[in-house]
């Protein structure tokens, strides 16, 4: 552990990516696909980039602050948020300042700008806090714990750069998923990460997610991802919602990991038209029974859907069977 000669927060500070906007050699602007990035792994795959010939990537980010934290202690002033993007491989570093959004003091919003040239492989995203103390200027009084990703090359926004999916027989493997030998697959979150468990029972399921096959099984294939992202979405919303820490006064804590960050990505579609902070209160009222859990479910439903965009899969699954059986008939 790090002891610091000077008193730094000790509420966590978290981060996340909300769009990436890519421009090409012709001035051209166009945002990266949301599959592109997740806020659960934290990573930003720019090799899903429909463009190959993009030069640069400029993110979206918005930080949260303990800004009660900052208020009641007082031991910090000229408050400043930073973004820092580097990559160890090419030596580059690039800086930028978040402004300060609503009221209440805790989000902190801007842009970081990564230029293609300058970097190689994985660069690293971090946001830092930072204040005078003591009369002391620059002095960094927190951090976010993990940070962001950002993949030059990869298809996928995987941190382990490996898909976080198992296949494994529900109806012959362990004693607690053989309840669940029904299902085409389940999501584990008991894990620091979740986890999706394919049942390999299902004759065809393995080779229709990874996409081998006729045309027909690719565009069912494609359909079945985006529902099993949803399920995921669900899932995960559900396990942060359920373990939030509570302060004595009752109010509802962002969780600092991925939960959080799962959280700040939904309720926007769950309770739309409230901050953050009201938003998981009102969520977490229901949820323990002061108000009515069941008729935010269409909600959580929809806010999954629309993440793992089951509309645009829907709608191109759609579109490719008609085409094939135009094909047929031709």
């Amino acid at each position: 552990m790090r002891v610091y000669p000077y008193p730094r927060l000790t509420g966590a500070v978290t981060a996340r990516v909300t769009a990436v906007r890519l421009r090409g050699p012709d001035d051209t602007r166009e945002y990266l696909d949301s599959r592109g990035y997740s806020v659960v792994e934290q990573v930003v795959a720019l090799g899903t980039a429909e463009r190959a010939d993009w030069r640069t990537a400029r993110l979206a980010l918005t930080a949260t602050v303990p800004a009660r934290e900052i208020e009641t202690k007082g031991h910090w002033s000229d408050i400043a948020v930073v973004a820092v993007l580097t990559e160890g491989a090419t030596n580059a570093r690039t800086v930028s300042r978040l402004t300060p959004g609503g009221e209440s003091g805790r989000e902190w919003t801007g842009e970081i700008e990564l230029d293609r040239d300058d970097h190689l492989d994985r660069a690293s995203l971090s946001v830092h806090v930072v204040a005078t103390v003591g009369g002391v200027e620059g002095r960094i009084i927190a951090s976010t714990d993990q940070e962001w990703l950002i993949d030059m090359t990869a298809d996928g926004p995987l941190r382990d750069r490996q898909l976080d999916v198992s296949t494994v027989s529900f109806a012959r493997g362990a004693e607690w998923l053989r309840s669940f030998r029904d299902a085409p697959w389940i999501v584990d979150t008991a894990g620091r990460m979740p986890t999706v468990r394919l049942n390999s029972d299902f004759e065809g399921l393995v080779a229709l997610v990874a996409g081998q096959g006729s045309k027909v099984e690719s565009v069912v294939g494609e359909m079945l991802l985006a529902q099993m992202c949803a399920d995921v979405w669900t899932a995960v919303f559900h396990t942060a919602i359920g373990d939030l820490e509570i302060e004595d006064d009752g109010t509802p804590l962002f969780p600092p990991d991925w939960r959080g960050a799962v959280l700040r990505e939904m309720l926007p579609d769950i309770v739309p038209g409230r901050s953050a902070e009201d938003a998981l209160r009102e969520v977490h009222i229901r949820r323990t029974g002061e108000g009515s859990w069941a008729e935010l479910q269409p909600r959580i439903q929809y806010a999954a859907a629309r993440r793992a965009e089951v509309p645009k899969a829907l709608a191109g699954t759609v579109r490719d069977i008609e085409r094939l059986d135009q094909e047929t008939h031709a």
